[in-house]
């Protein structure tokens, strides 16, 4: 009979018995798109599976990446016998060089992501701290008591790899982020053979990706890409720009075939570019004969023979097409007659920052292209007939949905249970699931939260200074100085106001007309007892309350900060 399990989210209990037999613990990327990081335990020993980042959005101001908080395995990194990354992406690897250090394990990958990570591992000085065993395309490796096998499949970047991962309780297979393309353009296609073989082990569980669940059919070749945007640039006499995801070599490779088949030139906008071009050289998989110009290059030739290769196709604020938008690149200028062809689907929770971009490039005369238009782009991640497919192939026990959201993933447990897989599971973030005789069974949470980093370090999104940005952000702020002897108050007290219009200038105050802001401060100070008036945090609480009283009526509940000067 199929049977679907549930997380209880109103559990907090840390389970015991980790230290016996298998377990799944994801703390990333369960109940979300982005920032994976899954655990596994045997018989007390840890295997982590992806390190990954997500990005900041307008309810945290001023932080652009958000990780996954380790501490729960950090504490038992003694027991931590590796980290595993499926693939080079930011939401499975972009997170290692900022927690490496709470790690300190090894890490497995292979070639590509190896050469990605060593990259971002030079920017935080730890290149020669970690050690990075790089496996071969198929390879295999003994981590502890994990087996595990690293299994070549087809997605947005070069060698995305799902991982068996066998123990003597059973073998778990996690996909990591895949697609079945029969063209893929930039490495092999799918070895169905060995998914078939794999299939016949008498898997325990598949632990999938759930992004495309709510797709029908399939999630298309890159092929088509490649064949759409050389009839597409022909349309075009203007300059044409094109947003993508700077991690998508096979996308670099197809744009700058059909800038050469219409007889333009490609200039890459934005270091991450330059970036994977370099991983993707390296690794043998962008041609070197391929060139690339630099902006600056690219400005001088005429309108008609150049391509530009932009970052910003999700409405990033620092990235390059947001910067050419709003005419503020140095190099790159779009009028009347150009064109910016967005060449990626929009992220959720993307939208209004893409539909900025968007809305300007209009405003200035430029004309736009998105995949509603033309077949300008493919997704990496499986549609549902994929997923099908993968499921009949691998035959688990338990289907494990990751990599989405929790309608994503429950969606996903759905299908695997039409797909006659006996038990699909839903867990979230801290979810401590454990197998047992051919089941899996929740049986509590482990501790689980998110990193912000900020300023070149990490901290907590509980963080007070987090918390305070968030209440400048949407509360603002007032500042208040007063000088006092020990007599009382000196002078008038100062009193600023940041983001915040004044109620006391609102001709329905509620606050008597004749009192103004001096009055509200001093008299909160002079009614204090003359010895309390000595003790700095009784005159904080006193001018903090009587400030708060005057914007109650507004609902606003603005941060108040209090400095006090003793004369």
């Amino acid at each position: 009979m199929n049977r679907m399990s549930t997380f209880d989210a109103s559990s907090w209990s840390i389970p015991k018995g980790l230290d016996q037999g298998l377990w799944f613990v994801p703390l990333g990327g369960a109940g979300e798109i982005g920032m994976n990081m899954n655990l596994f335990a045997c018989d007390g020993r840890w295997l982590m599976v992806d390190c990954g980042i997500t990005f900041g959005d307008d309810t945290i101001p001023g932080i652009d990446v958000v990780m996954p908080d380790p501490s729960f395995i950090a504490e038992r990194r003694d027991k931590l016998d590796g980290l595993v990354i499926t693939h080079a992406h930011e939401d499975h690897l972009g997170a290692v060089a900022y927690l490496w250090p709470q790690l300190q394990c090894p890490i497995y990958a292979t070639p590509f992501a190896a050469a990605f990570l060593k990259n971002k591992l030079a920017e935080t000085g730890l290149t020669d701290a970690v050690t990075v065993h790089i496996l071969p395309l198929s390879g295999r490796a003994q981590i502890g008591p994990f087996d595990i096998e690293f299994v070549t499949l087809t997605h947005s970047i070069p060698e995305p790899n799902a991982v068996v991962i066998r123990t003597k309780y059973g073998a778990i297979f996690h996909t990591g982020d895949w697609k079945f393309d029969p063209d893929p353009l930039v490495g092999e296609a799918t070895d169905f053979k060995k998914l078939e073989a794999i299939g016949r082990e008498d898997i325990l569980a598949l632990i999938g990706d759930s992004t495309n669940v709510f797709t029908e059919g399939e999630a298309g070749s890159e092929r088509q890409v490649r064949d759409s945007l050389v009839t597409l640039f022909a349309r075009y006499t203007g300059r044409i720009a094109v947003g993508c995801f700077a991690s998508n070599v096979a996308r670099l490779q197809s744009i700058a075939h059909a800038a050469e088949a219409n007889g333009r030139h490609v200039s890459l906008v934005g270091q991450s570019l330059w970036r994977i071009v370099e991983t993707s050289r390296k690794t043998g998989y962008l041609s070197p004969d391929i060139r690339f110009y630099e902006a600056e290059e690219a400005a001088h030739l005429p309108r008609d023979k150049v391509v530009y290769i932009c970052t910003g196709s999700q409405g990033e604020g620092r990235a390059a097409l947001m910067r050419i938008a709003f005419d503020q690149h140095p190099d790159i200028v779009l009028e009347e007659g150009d064109v910016v062809i967005f060449s990626s689907r929009v992220i959720p929770g993307n939208d209004q920052a893409v539909h900025k971009v968007q809305n300007q490039l209009i405003r200035t005369g430029v004309d736009i292209v998105t995949w509603r238009e033309e077949r300008i782009h493919v997704s990496g991640h499986p549609a549902r007939d994929e997923l099908r497919r993968m499921y009949g192939l691998i035959r688990p026990r338990i289907a494990i949905p990751v990599h989405g959201e929790l309608m994503h993933m429950n969606a996903h447990a759905k299908l695997a249970k039409e797909c006659q897989v006996p038990q699909a599971v839903l867990v979230e973030n801290g979810t401590a699931l454990k197998f047992s005789d051919g089941t899996a069974e929740i049986m509590g949470n482990v501790w689980n939260g998110r990193l912000a980093l900020l300023d070149g370090r990490t901290v907590a999104l509980t963080d007070p200074i987090i918390k305070e940005r968030k209440k400048l952000l949407f509360e603002g702020a007032v500042v208040v100085s007063v000088v006092l002897d020990n007599d009382g108050l000196v002078d008038n007290p100062q009193i600023t106001l940041l983001g915040l219009t004044d109620p006391l200038e609102n001709p329905n105050r509620r606050v008597a007309q004749d009192r103004d802001w001096n009055w509200i401060i001093s008299n909160a100070v002079e009614r204090l007892p003359k010895k309390a008036r000595k003790d700095d945090a009784v005159i904080e609480d006193a001018v903090k309350s009587a400030v708060r009283k005057v914007f109650a009526p507004t609902g606003r509940k603005p941060l108040v900060k209090v400095h006090i000067s003793l004369v």
